[in-house]
C-alpha cells in the first residue's frame, strides 16, 4: 500500500526533474546490446519534463541523429545534442572527426574511451567489467593524447585549438588522471573553457585531492548514475560514496550524467529518479538537487 508520504516524495522527485540534463545517455542504436534507442529516450525525456539529452556513443557521433529526431518531433520541449568519442572508429584523436562535430553542431567531444590506452590496460582490472559489443570489434590500438615525452601530441593540441574555437566541451573519456592533468592544462592555455570528468574515480583514477586540483582548473566532476543506483549491472559504489565524491567537488562543480542505456539496468530517466530518491535520502537539498542534475549541464550546453 502507497503511503502519503511516498506520494509527496514521488511528486516532489517529478518536479525536481523538470528542466534536468542527461549529458550521458547511452542509448541506442549501438553495437553495444541497449535497452532502448534514442526516440525511446526522448519520450521518456519529454514525458519527465527534462531539457536536453546528449547522446553519445563509442562508436559513432551522434549529431545527425540528434537532428533528425528534433525535426520529427519539435514539439516535445527536449533539446537534443551529441557529440564525438575519439576512439579508433574515428580515426583516434582526429582534428577532422573534431572538426565535423563541431560543425554539425556537436555539443562534446571525448576523449578516447574504449580506445584509450589507459583504459585497455585496465582490462583486466575495472575496464573489464564494462558492457561488450554484441559482435566482436576489431582489437582496438591504444590511444594516449601525450608524446613520448609526457606533452600533448600535435593531434591533441589541433583538436584542442578546434573545441576552443567552437566552445565547446572537452570530456576526458577514459585517459587516466595523470593524462588529464596535462591534457586540461594545455586546453586552458588554449582557450577551451568547458573542462569535463568523467567518472572520475572509475577507471580515470582520481583521488579526492585530483578532484580538488581538477577543480580548481576549472573542471567540472560527472559522476555515473549507474555506478551509485541498485538494480544496475554497472553498480560498483555506495550512494554514501556518491554523497562524499559530491561534497570534495562541491555542489556547484558536479554533475550527475545517466550513463545508461545498457541491458541489466534502468531505463536513463528510471536513473534519474532513483539517483533523486536517494539524493533527498542523504539530505540534500532539492536545489542542490537540481543543480546536480540539470543546471550545472545546461550551462555547459549554453541552454542557461
Amino acid at each position: 500500500m502507497t503511503s502519503s508520504a511516498d506520494v509527496a516524495q514521488r511528486r516532489e522527485i517529478d518536479q525536481i526533474l523538470v528542466g534536468a540534463v542527461d549529458l550521458h545517455c547511452h542509448s541506442g542504436p549501438s553495437v553495444m546490446p541497449r535497452i532502448l534507442d534514442h526516440h525511446d529516450q526522448l519520450l521518456d525525456a519529454a514525458q519527465a519534463g527534462f531539457r536536453a539529452v546528449v547522446y553519445k556513443d563509442h562508436y559513432y557521433p551522434g549529431m545527425a541523429h540528434a537532428a533528425i529526431l528534433q525535426k520529427l518531433f519539435p514539439d516535445t520541449g527536449v533539446r537534443l545534442f551529441s557529440g564525438v568519442a575519439l576512439n579508433n572508429a574515428v580515426g583516434g584523436i582526429n582534428p577532422y572527426a573534431v572538426d565535423h562535430c563541431v560543425k554539425l553542431g556537436g555539443k562534446i567531444v571525448w576523449l578516447p574511451t574504449f580506445s584509450a590506452a589507459n583504459h585497455i590496460n585496465q582490462h583486466s582490472g575495472e575496464a573489464k567489467s564494462f558492457p561488450k559489443t554484441a559482435q566482436p570489434m576489431l582489437e582496438p590500438t591504444p590511444l594516449t593524447a601525450l608524446d613520448t615525452g609526457g606533452k600533448p601530441t600535435d593531434a591533441t593540441k589541433a583538436v584542442l585549438d578546434i573545441i576552443a574555437a567552437g566552445n565547446i566541451i572537452l570530456a576526458g573519456g577514459h585517459l587516466h588522471v595523470s593524462e588529464l592533468f596535462v591534457v586540461f592544462e594545455e586546453a586552458k592555455r588554449r582557450g577551451v573553457t568547458k573542462l569535463l570528468v568523467n567518472h572520475p574515480t572509475y577507471v580515470v583514477g582520481c583521488s579526492d585531492e585530483d578532484i580538488r586540483g581538477l577543480v580548481r582548473l576549472g573542471a567540472h566532476l560527472e559522476h555515473s548514475i549507474c555506478m551509485f543506483i541498485e538494480n544496475s549491472c554497472a553498480k560498483h559504489f555506495e550512494p554514501t560514496d556518491l554523497a562524499r565524491l559530491i561534497k570534495v567537488a562541491g555542489v556547484d562543480r558536479t554533475i550527475l550524467g545517466s550513463d545508461l542505456g545498457l541491458r541489466q539496468a534502468p531505463r536513463p530517466v528510471e536513473g534519474y529518479r532513483t539517483a533523486t530518491r536517494m539524493l533527498l535520502e542523504l539530505q540534500f537539498s532539492a536545489s542542490d538537487i537540481r543543480k546536480l542534475v540539470g543546471s550545472n549541464a545546461a550551462q555547459l550546453l549554453d541552454l542557461s
